[in-house]
């Protein structure tokens, strides 16, 4: 199996400017191969293969024009034209939109990383050609200081390295191949009931996961996101100059201050998410069943839109299965028409007249009285017995 970690770089000011560069770098190079690729097409040639449009590229940075190409890593463009090639054999295959072109303004800025010139250490990591002198004072140029310390196997075959940049900090994501797990969890299986009220209704356990977004720390953000836009709505409306608005340095300032927030907020749910779904796998299940929630149609509800999009059961979803994978336990979805809230977990009865504001689920048949997403989180475990 493969695990995936995810580090923050803590560049100096001279790093930093390279690093953007290389994003450059890796941006004009996808580009020009997407450009080449449609241009090959309208002159009714067939589709050119990575490799072809490398040997191009060569040649390109041979030109007076582009020698600037030569200051930074060959793997950098060469990265960038394969994975060019790849958008568009998806778009072939139908399992992709077309590909576009990259912008500096909207794009996240990224680049690949050779895996055999890439070092870590306890402390801190080496990219390639961040300068171009051999001196050994400034080859320590390329040594990039991490946020955490000994967090990444120093002595291990790295896979796939990106850098990134996510508009406030700069992370590297490296991949590590480990042995697959051989313990095989013998316990009972657990059925989870995502829901708005709490995130989380377990079969195993009486007491449920709360909705964070419900704590006095979440509101106190939200209270401050709230007016820090409409601080910079007022700002764009002040500075506007006919139809066109004009973005001052003060304008610039508040829209990094809630940048930091909206990240702030998404890193406090994800780690709360982390929490849960560690704890629920520590339990060591045969198998966990979800039911396949459908999310696109619950957005589409105004007044439960934000609360919904708050909640990020995707990302509920993705980390108990990946989790479960690295664990050797089974991960079942429930099919989406499944009643798991209208069928008594008792007799299984069905009740067709249950509606969403019933929270509590009686069963005429055997008076059976229970909390509404407890009995649909048993019976997902059922659900999951059956074919486990």
């Amino acid at each position: 199996m493969i695990k995936t970690f995810k580090i923050m770089l803590i560049p100096n000011n001279k790093q930093k400017t390279k690093l953007f560069q290389s994003a450059g770098v890796a941006r004009f190079a996808y580009n020009w191969a997407l450009n080449t690729e449609q241009e090959n097409y309208k002159n009714g040639g067939s589709f050119l293969a990575d490799n072809d449009l490398r040997k191009q590229f060569t040649k390109l940075k041979m030109a007076e024009e582009y020698k600037w190409l030569n200051d930074y890593s060959n793997n950098i463009a060469k990265q960038s034209i394969k994975d060019a090639c790849l958008a568009y054999k998806r778009f072939f295959n139908g399992q992709s939109s077309f590909p576009k072109f990259k912008s500096k303004r909207k794009s996240k800025p990224s680049f690949y990383v050779d895996t055999d010139k890439i070092l870590f250490t306890g402390t801190h990591v080496k990219l390639e050609k961040l300068t171009l002198s051999r001196k050994k004072n400034k080859q320590k140029f390329n040594w990039i200081k991490l946020a955490e310390k000994n967090k990444v196997p120093t002595n291990s075959k790295y896979l796939n390295p990106r850098v990134t940049f996510d508009g406030i900090n700069w992370w590297i994501s490296v991949g590590i191949e480990y042995n697959d797990s051989i313990e095989i969890p013998t316990n009972e299986g657990i059925g989870i009931d995502l829901g708005i009220k709490d995130l989380a209704i377990c079969s195993n356990i009486d007491k449920p996961y709360k909705n964070i977004n419900k704590t006095q720390k979440i509101r106190k953000l939200k209270k401050k996101k709230r007016r820090l836009q409409r601080q910079i709505s007022k700002k764009y409306l002040i500075n506007k100059k006919g139809d066109s608005y004009c973005k001052t340095s003060n304008i610039i300032k508040a829209e990094k201050k809630l940048l930091k927030l909206n990240h702030r907020l998404t890193n406090i749910r994800h780690n709360y998410l982390h929490q849960v779904t560690t704890e629920i796998i520590n339990r060591k299940p045969k198998f966990i069943v979800l039911e396949d929630l459908n999310v696109r149609g619950m957005m589409k509800n105004k007044h439960l839109s934000e609360t919904v999009a708050e909640q990020c059961f995707y990302e509920f979803y993705r980390q108990i299965e990946y989790k479960s994978l690295w664990n050797n336990i089974k991960f079942i979805v429930a099919d989406r028409f499944y009643a798991s809230s209208k069928i008594c977990s008792c007799c299984g009865s069905i009740k067709n007249n249950l509606e969403l504001r019933d929270r509590v689920y009686k069963c005429e048949k055997c008076n059976n009285v229970i909390d509404r997403d407890k009995n649909a989180s048993i019976n997902l475990m059922n659900y999951g017995k059956s074919i486990a």
